[in-house]
Parts: C-alpha cells; structure tokens; sequence
C-alpha cells in the first residue's frame, strides 16, 4: 500500500494550506518566523526566491519532523514598475497600495521552496495582473471588508478584490499565494506524487 502524500507546511498561510488539500496532499502546519526585509541591492526575484528557501530551511531545521516528512516554505511578492509591494501596516498604507494599482499592471511573484534530507528545490511563478480603474468610493469599500489587511499587494485574488482584476496571464494559484503546477513539479522531484494522495514509493 502506497503512503498518504503528506508533508510539512513553514507557513501559517490558510490559502495555501486550501491550494495543497485542492491537490491531494495533506500538511501538517508549522509557521516559521524569519526576517522578511529586503536587501540592500537585492533584486525582486533574488528577494522572493531567499524568503521561500529560508522559510523551508528555518523549518527543516527547527521543526520536530520524526517521519522526515518534506518542508515547504513559499512567499509571494507584489511588484509595481520595480516597487515592492508588501502587506499593508494599516488601511491607509492598503488604500496607498490600491491606489497605485488601479488600471496598472502589476506582477506578481510567487516562489516555492521544499527542503528534505536529500535535497533542497526550488521554483518561482511570475504573473501579470490588470487593475481596472478603481475610485476611492470602491476602494474604502474593499478596505472596510478586512480582506486587505494581512495580504500582499492589499488584495485577494480569490476574494472581494476579483472584480477589480480585468485579467491575469499566468498562474491564478501563483497570484493566490501557491503556484500549483511548479508546486507539483517540486513534490514529484521529492518523491511525493499529489495525483491520487500517494506518494512514489510503496
């Protein structure tokens, strides 16, 4: 009998945990804490691509994994002509951010990081997000819902914030916060297979 792919999730993340269960694999949750400042000179993408690989390294190495089960870390980036986006410190920091993505393309970059005793993978999705042209009646709406407030960007995909979105090239899961297909790829290359819940070995 093949084993239940399951794994350890570095992240607090209800929408990830929801993307994982989406695609049959069960994770045990186990937040991490490390610093999230961006370096000086570090560009976006080294940026996004060191916050998912620490996360899943300052989880291999703090969690109590007995079954060694693989760690995945991730961290998703909203990034605006080269300024970074990240979650609002208050609704007017939020209403700030809203501002400058109306009727403006943003991408959004989303990496995801898995550690194992054997190896340490990684991948990032970039997707470009349209705003439609948002007036400040709509946006003190949204930002009156709450929605905003712990997010990236100011904004949920999956939630009040997708009537603001005219359209998305690339990965909807990568701008909710897991990109599934890169994800996936990375579980195979670990060993564990989503499609049926089992993992490659029996």
């Amino acid at each position: 009998m093949k084993n239940i792919a399951h794994i350890i999730l570095a992240s607090a993340s209800p929408r990830r945990r929801e993307l994982l269960a989406q695609i049959g694999v069960r994770v045990l949750v186990q937040a991490v804490n490390i610093d999230e400042i961006q370096k000086v000179d570090e560009s976006v993408m080294s940026y996004v691509q060191r916050l998912a690989m620490e996360k899943a390294q300052c989880g291999f190495s703090t969690i109590n994994n007995e079954h060694n089960l693989p760690v995945l870390g991730s961290d998703t980036i909203v990034e605006i002509n080269g300024v970074v986006l990240g979650k609002p410190e208050n609704r007017q920091h939020a209403k700030r951010m809203l501002q400058q993505l109306s009727a403006q393309t943003h991408t959004v970059h989303t990496s995801v990081a898995i550690v194992t005793t054997e190896a340490k993978v990684i991948a990032t999705s970039s997707s470009q997000v349209l705003f439609s042209t948002l007036d400040e009646r709509e946006i003190d709406y949204y930002l009156a819902t709450g929605e905003a407030d712990d997010k990236a960007g100011s904004y949920a995909v999956q939630g009040i914030a997708a009537q603001f979105i005219k359209k998305i090239e690339g990965s909807f899961s990568g701008v909710m916060g897991l990109p599934l297909h890169e994800t996936t790829q990375l579980l195979k290359q670990c060993g564990v297979w989503p499609l049926g819940n089992n993992s490659v070995n029996e």
